[in-house]
């Protein structure tokens, strides 16, 4: 292992801890907000990754890593979880929808703030269109200094939440996306909803089939974000 993979995947598990932790945070922050103060008194609004690391050390630590070195340094995914009240969820559907929704709202947040940053830096001359477009290269830097050095973080940070935003909304259980869709149900067909949503088995199968159907839809939907940051390429 170079030196430089080291240091691309020490940044990528910073990135991931900081961006996972926020998507955490975020769920339990609206479940406090509404109702539920389960994640708050377990600790998980915060924005330490140490709480969520206890909780879910396989899922924070040793997956990321290990997906990093199955992919040689393509890319790193894990899991966390924010704990929160069933039967509160059962009694506020709606509720528990806005929950689940907060988590992806975390990641598209910092989608766009790195966005942002990135076409700040093409506006100053700092960035410009990278030669080949990546996960870790979304853009380049047209010198040395702190804008140089940031590029690696901000395309990770771009790239990883994107992915986590669009993952984590897809409608299938156990991800955040199977509980939104009780916003658009009545409040009785919701609650019947979530009990279906409780199965063990339906979560192995929602997950097996978001990873088979993940894989095709991240291609267009990378295409696009690039093209909201360089209009006009090809």
């Amino acid at each position: 292992m170079t030196s430089n993979l080291i240091v691309l995947g020490v940044t990528w598990f910073v990135v991931f801890l900081f961006s996972t932790t926020l998507h955490e945070a975020g769920h339990a922050l609206a479940a406090y907000r509404l109702g539920d103060a389960t994640a708050y008194h377990g600790g998980q609004v915060s924005l330490s990754p140490l709480p969520h690391i206890r909780r879910a050390p396989i899922g924070m630590v040793v997956i990321p890593l290990l997906t990093f070195m199955m992919s040689r340094g393509g890319w790193m995914m894990g899991w966390a979880n924010a704990p929160y009240d069933p039967l509160w969820a059962h009694r506020h559907p709606r509720r528990a929808a806005v929950m689940a929704l907060a988590g992806p709202a975390a990641n598209l947040l910092l989608t766009v703030l790195a966005g942002l940053a990135i076409k700040a830096g093409l506006a100053a001359g700092v960035y410009q269109v990278p030669a080949e477009i990546s996960l870790t290269a979304v853009t380049a830097a047209t010198g040395h200094g702190l804008a140089a050095a940031a590029v690696t973080p901000l395309s990770i940070l771009f790239s990883l939440n994107l992915i986590l935003f669009v993952f984590n909304l897809l409608p299938l259980p156990p991800l955040d996306g199977s509980t939104a869709i009780a916003l658009l149900m009545p409040a009785d067909l919701a609650r019947r909803y979530q009990m279906f949503l409780y199965q063990p088995m339906f979560s192995f199968l929602g997950l097996f089939v978001a990873w088979q159907i993940f894989n095709p839809l991240l291609r267009p939907v990378l295409f696009f974000a690039w093209g909201l940051l360089y209009p006009g390429i090809g």
